[in-house]
């Protein structure tokens, strides 16, 4: 356990998963006076890819990762974001492509396997946390978040199961994944709940940026048309200087989190960018 005044960030190497089977060790960070106000209960957001969010030792690049813990106990203690439980799930290694995809790619046959992961995140993850944690239940008080992959399997399950995530951090997805096919899934939703979505992109991704930009304002479109309102249940950004990596996410994610899950002196200083012409 590595406890700081913002917080503390807690281990959890007895979950395992029996529908994805192997060992997970869980990361969960606790807020501030979680151990104090004894009969209080916190909203939680999952964020995939636990090794590049929580700690700089484990991220793929060496020291560069989201600071997510460190970021939510200032802006906890600024009154900026309410106080929350933040679950960190490590990928799967080598079966990390397969488990973020919703579908095979046909160009290479490999994929696929994003429906066991959700299951495992809904009928495992999410029963371990409620029981070992004060973690308010129900949709509005459940995020999930990722970027690149774990974007698009955050779009994925979003749809797929709306009465357990009502908050979704959708950052640099990877529209492209099988032909662009979250798109087809998005617009063949048919239940009415529209959750909450942050949904941002760099200007400097990979190496056709233009191609991604495209990409996810295709997505950002669909989801217009869909019911998702501008500013309301949707905030999308383009970030001029963006690439795609941790460094960039890490800058976005305290407007991510004030939008989904905002204190009393919420800040979302960045600029509401839905030109659906562009």
């Amino acid at each position: 356990m590595r406890e700081s005044l913002q917080g503390k960030l807690h281990k959890r190497a007895d979950f395992a998963s029996r529908i994805l089977a192997g060992h997970r060790e869980l990361v969960v960070y606790l807020p501030p006076g979680y151990d104090e106000n004894l009969q209080q209960r916190y909203p939680v957001m999952y964020f995939h890819d636990a090794q590049n969010v929580f700690e700089a030792h484990t991220a793929f690049v060496a020291g560069n990762y989201w600071e997510i813990g460190e970021t939510a106990g200032k802006l906890i203690l600024a009154e900026r974001l309410k106080p929350m439980i933040l679950v960190g799930i490590p990928h799967g290694g080598d079966r990390r492509v397969d488990e973020f995809t919703p579908s095979r790619n046909p160009q290479n046959n490999y994929g696929g396997q994003a429906a066991l992961y959700g299951r495992m995140l809904v009928e495992e993850i999410l029963p371990f946390i409620e029981h070992q944690y004060r973690v308010l239940p129900g949709a509005k008080n459940t995020g999930l978040g990722g970027s690149s992959l774990g974007g698009l399997v955050t779009m994925y399950l979003g749809i797929r199961y709306p009465e357990h995530f009502g908050k979704l951090a959708v950052m640099s997805p990877s529209v492209w994944w099988d032909y662009r096919m979250i798109l087809r899934k998005i617009v063949s939703v048919t239940h009415k709940h529209r959750a909450r979505v942050w949904l941002d992109v760099g200007c400097h991704e990979g190496s056709n940026p233009r191609g991604t930009l495209r990409d996810v304002r295709l997505l950002r479109d669909v989801l217009v048309r869909k019911g998702w309102k501008p500013g309301v249940s949707l905030f999308y950004y383009e970030d001029p200087q963006g690439g795609h990596d941790e460094k960039a996410w890490a800058a976005r994610a305290p407007h991510m989190l004030q939008f989904l899950f905002p204190g009393a002196k919420a800040q979302v200083e960045l600029p509401l960018a839905l030109d659906l012409a562009g």
